[in-house]
């Protein structure tokens, strides 16, 4: 790999100039033994937690570069993300290595799995249709191939699962989860104040939706398995990478496919969401996972419950996009709450129980509802 000039990149600030010297200290113990060059240190990316990722150079044949995850102890727990790793790579999953890890002051070591995720490379490949947040052209062929292949480690990943191993993700967690849409978007965001009549509605859409989702068959959940946080292949013939796996949990198997594809950040026509999701449920079914109910046979009745499981994350990522906007200070998520409302208010459309929250988002959200007479047809 030729060596990148520190006019290239992004060098790494600190706020704290104790942890600094920590890092410093950290890193110059490991530089010889993983041929790392300290000079080449540069930013690599931020989630939407408080860790950030680094990038430095390797001297070691074959290498090319490696990546730090700068997690401070007061703010992030790195011992989810290594016992999660480690669960994955169990399953055939490509993972990054932990090479060293600094749990004192939250500083890790890792291996490369590449510059490129899945969503860069969806973006740079497919030409968008209007506003970010509405549906998209079908995929390239070579797009819908690495969907294959975010099916296949998915599969693995749900027949690697034992009870016991995660957490829970249980109707406690679920209703924290929910709770997020009235406390950060619609109080804090919107200015709404919820009175007796909507707390009562919310409730009792809550009440349903935790009971649809609690009744789905348990799995390993990866909680945000969408292409933001899968890697492109290093090498032909490798797998997608898999990132951002520390919040994992044992939960409702119909959770990981409905985030891959009800993305946060990108919106498929709903035909292909259908023709992906049909392709999984296949594969699952094959593999064991789908007996349940009549979901073995039943397609459609596998595909209302990911709708249900879909409802649940898109609420509560709207609060959490709210959440980060206003107590966070990062406003850019909550540029992308469009495309949940959008998906929230498609799938309140298609079932009659989900009609009060489809009145309370065209309420929240100043939409009128459409009518009109067209050949005696409403």
């Amino acid at each position: 790999m030729t060596p990148t000039s520190s006019s290239q990149f992004t060098l790494p600030t600190w706020a704290d100039a104790g942890r600094q010297t920590e890092f410093e200290r950290w890193l110059g113990g490991l530089a010889v033994a993983h041929g790392l060059r300290p000079s080449s240190l540069r930013v690599a990316s931020a989630d939407a937690s408080f860790r950030r990722y680094l990038r430095i150079d390797s001297n070691l044949s074959g290498v090319g570069s490696r990546v730090i995850m700068d997690a401070p102890p007061d703010k992030e727990d790195c011992k989810p993300f290594a016992k999660v790793a480690a669960l994955t790579a169990q399953a055939g999953l490509q993972a990054p290595e932990i090479l060293a890890w600094d749990d004192l002051h939250g500083f890790m070591l890792l291996s490369d799995l590449g510059q490129q995720t899945l969503m860069q490379h969806i973006q740079t490949t497919t030409s968008p249709l209007g506003d970010s947040f509405y549906p998209q052209d079908t995929p390239t062929s070579a797009v819908q191939a690495l969907f294959g292949q975010a099916i296949d480690a998915l599969i693995k990943w749900q027949l690697a699962s034992k009870p016991g191993v995660l957490p829970a993700y249980d109707e406690t967690l679920l209703r924290r989860e929910l709770a997020l849409f009235p406390d950060w978007y619609l109080t804090q965001h919107k200015g709404i104040v919820i009175d007796t009549k909507m707390r009562t509605a919310l409730d009792s859409l809550f009440d349903a939706v935790v009971a649809h989702n609690l009744a789905a068959p348990q799995v390993y959940v990866h909680r945000d398995y969408m292409p933001r946080n899968l890697m492109m292949p290093v090498a032909e013939g490798a797998s997608l990478g898999v990132l951002d796996f520390q919040d994992a949990v044992y939960g409702p198997i119909t959770y990981d496919i409905a985030s891959l594809m009800r993305d946060a950040f990108w919106t498929w026509d709903e035909p292909y969401v259908i023709d992906v999701t049909v392709r999984y449920w296949q594969q699952a079914r094959k593999a064991g996972l789908m007996d349940f109910e009549d979901w073995h046979q039943d397609f459609g009745a596998f595909y209302r419950a990911v709708e249900w499981m879909a409802l649940q994350r898109h609420l509560k990522v709207a609060g959490i996009f709210a959440r980060l906007t206003l107590r966070d200070g990062k406003p850019k998520y909550l540029a992308d709450t469009p495309r949940f409302i959008q998906y929230l208010r498609s799938t309140s459309a298609r079932y009659r129980e989900l009609t009060p929250l489809l009145r309370l988002l065209d309420k929240v959200e100043n939409i009128q509802a459409v009518t009109g007479y067209a050949f005696g047809r409403v």
